[in-house]
């Protein structure tokens, strides 16, 4: 059980590493929307957006129903919302912890180096 859990949380994952389906998620994060408004959202274009949205419709990340000619997209699980906020606060803590080691360099360098009198 643990091998099929790890081996689904790969796949679950791989289908999330690519930028426009990350944006895609936090578009539908807001509510369903169209191909078109998504397309329009993420300012990209609808066979890209389309090709993602596929590899996440197969991944059960997030599902379509026809309304008239138009297919309407809306994340599956709700918990994607949170995973994605999570996703920032780990972002966040690397900027943090970033903006800590470039402040520690830039006191180093601004101490004048002490030269020994003999």
């Amino acid at each position: 059980m643990n091998l099929e859990m790890q081996r689904f949380k790969a796949e679950f994952f791989k289908a999330l590493a690519h930028p426009l389906r990350i944006r895609i998620l936090e578009i539908l994060a807001e509510g369903e929307k169209s191909v078109n408004e998504i397309q329009t959202l993420a300012g990209s274009e609808g066979s890209a957006v389309s090709q993602q949205l596929q590899v996440l419709r197969a991944k059960n990340i997030v599902s379509g129903t026809k309304d008239g000619n138009k297919v309407i997209y809306t994340l599956k699980d709700p918990m994607i919302i949170d995973l994605l906020a999570v996703a920032r606060q780990i972002f966040n803590n690397h900027l943090v912890d970033t903006i800590t080691i470039l402040d520690k360099f830039k006191e180093e360098e601004e101490v004048p180096a002490v030269t020994p009198k003999n």
